[in-house]
């Protein structure tokens, strides 16, 4: 493998090429896109493999990156959800945790209360992004963070990292693809030129040129399991607001609204099912409770699936161009960096055989078909609105892959041994995030715990510890100060100060 060419330089293509370089520097990498295609406008939220990747396997320093694309953090999911008025899914974990002083795992302690079991579902409560460093008062920045990013100013870092690092970029407009005997034979630009390549980066979006058109590899959809489709758009300069240093899930009438805060702007977006609700109702029911938004005109299309294999002969897809679920968990960065670190360790390893091409598309089909399955979950259990839409989720969505995983819990509770009954070669979510959302819904269950009184007190000063952390914590305007003074030093993940 001497020369890779990527097609398509959004977030996943540029993600992949640089993924690609660091690993193999002798290989000539070059991105081919379209000056046609503009970059997606709406905010990225992200899980906390994002920044790993970016700053660890593809070695980009925490202080450049941070000023270059401006990112805010992301410390988990608000649901505006179920039958509580909200719950925290934290990064942390907090429910398959047990305290010496307990008999069970606090997330038996949470029929009533899902609140303040560990320091940064707290902080989230109180609108708080860290803890206080003991010395300096500084943001006590954990390693499993998440960041919210814009996505021009993520894209703009990426493309200048990759031509430092010499990535070249065509700007031209493609007609197809040729097919040969190990795949792809060339990309055929509209001109008449034939760019050849010992290897192929599919990241042309939900066109999928190569992996799809030329191709014709099968697509699998999930529309038995996802309802949802489409997306209107829209946010507002910020003024007084707080930096929520959260994604917040919303349940809408026919579908569900995130939020995700920026520095300076706030994004939202109704992302709902066209069979349920018509795209200028939905524009209307969104402008009704986001009084502040700019409503954008543009509507987003999508369906939800994947390719039944996402590398075939000499051409990987990435991004969109290989699979899109609903995007209420932030998933889509999150299989881009998996994918591409994962694919950079077999050919590093073993090298690019048949069997390791089917042990990559096996992996990559089990965590396509865990997020199915994971968000489907979210749907199937949400009680708050009892309209069409929804009496349709909970009636109708297809969970077949979590019969044993539901029997369990319902029989036995929120025990961590739900872990066994996971799907897939390796959960991207694990254990707490299943149990989160099953918790947070109040799915029901029959193993119910008596807490005596000690247990309760317990349970009370528990709570009561975190709660006055939080109070006492930095809020997102705070640490950014502290990460943009110029004493601040990025000591590694879980040790920062100034």
């Amino acid at each position: 493998m001497r020369s890779i060419l990527v097609l398509g330089s959004g977030s996943a293509g540029l993600i992949a090429a640089l993924t690609l370089k660091r690993a193999m520097p002798a290989v000539s990498v070059r991105i081919v896109r379209s000056p046609e295609i503009g970059v997606i406008t709406v905010g990225e939220s992200t899980t906390p493999i994002v920044p790993h990747h970016l700053t660890e396997n593809l070695g980009i320093g925490r202080r450049r990156f941070y000023s270059m694309a401006e990112p805010t953090w992301k410390m988990g999911i608000k649901f505006l959800w179920g039958s509580r008025p909200y719950f925290n899914y934290s990064f942390e974990p907090q429910l398959d945790l047990r305290a010496s002083a307990l008999p069970r795992p606090y997330g038996y302690y949470c029929d009533d209360d899902f609140e303040y079991l560990n320091l940064h579902s707290a902080l989230m409560t109180h609108d708080k992004a860290f803890g206080r460093q003991a010395k300096g008062g500084g943001p006590n920045i954990p390693p499993w963070h998440a960041l919210h990013l814009e996505n021009p100013k993520l894209v703009k870092t990426l493309e200048a990292i990759a031509r430092e690092r010499g990535i070249e970029f065509m700007d031209a407009k493609v007609k197809g693809a040729e097919r040969g005997p190990a795949g792809v034979a060339a990309v055929v630009l509209e001109d008449g030129r034939r760019l050849e390549a010992d290897f192929y980066i599919d990241a042309s979006g939900f066109r999928s040129e190569l992996l799809g058109r030329t191709l014709e590899e099968p697509y699998i959809s999930f529309s038995s399991s996802l309802f949802n489709d489409r997306a209107v758009v829209g946010g507002w300069e910020r003024t007084d607001e707080p930096i929520l240093p959260y994604t917040t899930a919303e349940t809408m009438d026919s579908g569900w609204c995130w939020r995700i805060d920026h520095e300076k702007i706030i994004n939202r977006g109704y992302v709902y099912c066209s069979t349920a609700i018509t795209d200028d109702e939905a524009r209307a029911e969104f402008a009704r409770k986001n009084p502040k938004a700019k409503v954008s005109d543009r509507l987003i299309k999508f369906q939800a699936g994947r390719y039944q294999r996402g590398w075939v002969e000499n051409v990987m897809a990435v991004g969109n161009s290989c699979g899109f679920v609903e995007p209420i968990e932030s998933t889509s960065l999150m299989v881009v960096c998996w994918q591409c670190q994962t694919f950079v360790d077999f050919l590093q390893h073993v090298g690019a055989s048949a069997t390791i091409r089917q042990l990559f598309n096996t992996a990559l089909a089990a965590t396509w078909d865990e997020i199915r399955d994971f968000l489907t979950l979210h749907f199937k259990l949400n009680t708050r609105l009892d309209t069409p839409y929804w009496r349709h989720c909970r009636g109708d969505a297809d969970i077949s892959r979590l019969t044993t995983l539901l029997e369990f819990y319902e029989e036995n509770g929120p025990t961590g041994f739900a872990r066994h009954y996971l799907q897939g070669v390796g959960s991207q979510f694990g254990v707490e995030g299943f149990l989160a959302i099953l918790v947070g819904c109040q799915a029901p269950y029959r193993n119910r715990h008596q807490a005596s009184d000690a247990e309760r007190q317990f349970m009370c000063n528990h709570r009561a510890r975190f709660k006055a952390q939080a109070l006492n914590g930095l809020d997102v305007k705070e640490a950014l100060a502290f990460i943009r003074h110029p004493g601040w030093r990025w000591c590694g993940e879980d040790q920062q100060k100034i």
